[in-house]
């Protein structure tokens, strides 16, 4: 498994047509890899997710990746492509997922598609449900917090006297960066619906509680929307982001 960073240099137009479109930013993305997982089976995918930061920071590209990527395409459209440096960073991720133990607590940042299945009052008995996205901050943390036993982690709550009054403030986590999406799969073709999806990110603590699942949620994502720039999770020594 790899872990790879990139940055955008904003100041080219492609730059910023690839960080409005999660459809291209999808594509671009597949294009650094010869040939892609089967998406079909269970095991590790091609997982990415674009970190934004304070206004005045480069945003990255992260992607974690079973083969080692080549993102020289990227350089040359969105990058430095100039420089003598490669333009991005690669790091062999197997022996930092095999040293993780039980009982560790570490920062982590998740970009996620936080959503559950409704059925509407006006819907015919029987009918299936709909998928809908969770709106609110506290229904996108509890959308976390039900996934994270089987995800090999619990959040980390905080001590009493650290809690506010309103629901879900217990947890060392913050939900950010609320953002509905709508975009054209194949823009060419009208008679292909939109792709809606809501993203936001979550920043926290957390332990692990199964490392092999944690291992899993690392390498295979986490909820919907994965190829979109959802599903990532990472995590970081305390202190860092």
């Amino acid at each position: 498994m790899y872990l790879t960073q990139f940055r955008f240099n904003t100041g080219r137009p492609e730059a910023r047509r690839l960080l409005g479109s999660p459809h291209l930013m999808h594509g671009a993305v597949n294009m650094a890899f010869p040939e892609l997982p089967d998406r079909e089976g269970q095991g590790p995918r091609v997982l990415w997710r674009v970190d934004r930061g304070r206004p005045q920071d480069r945003p990255e590209l992260f992607v974690v990746s079973p083969t080692r990527p080549d993102l020289t395409h990227l350089v040359e459209q969105a990058g430095w492509p100039t420089l003598d440096t490669p333009g991005w960073n690669t790091f062999a991720y197997g022996e930092f997922l095999d040293a993780l133990r039980k009982g560790d607590t570490w920062g982590f940042r998740l970009t996620a598609n936080p959503v559950h299945n409704i059925r509407r009052p006006q819907d015919e008995k029987g009918a299936r449900t709909r998928r809908a996205p969770h709106v609110t901050p506290r229904h996108q943390l509890g959308w976390l917090i039900q996934r994270q036993q089987a995800a090999g982690f619990a959040v980390v709550e905080k001590p009493v006297e650290r809690r506010l009054t309103e629901h879900g403030d217990e947890y060392e986590l913050i939900v950010r960066d609320y953002q509905p999406l709508q975009f054209r799969r194949a823009p060419a073709q009208r008679s292909v619906p939109d792709v809606r999806i809501t993203r936001v990110t979550f920043d926290g603590r957390l332990t692990v509680t199964d490392p092999g699942l944690l291992r899993r949620t690392l390498t295979e994502g986490l909820g919907k929307a994965k190829a979109y720039g959802c599903g990532l999770m990472t995590l970081a020594p305390l202190g860092d982001r």
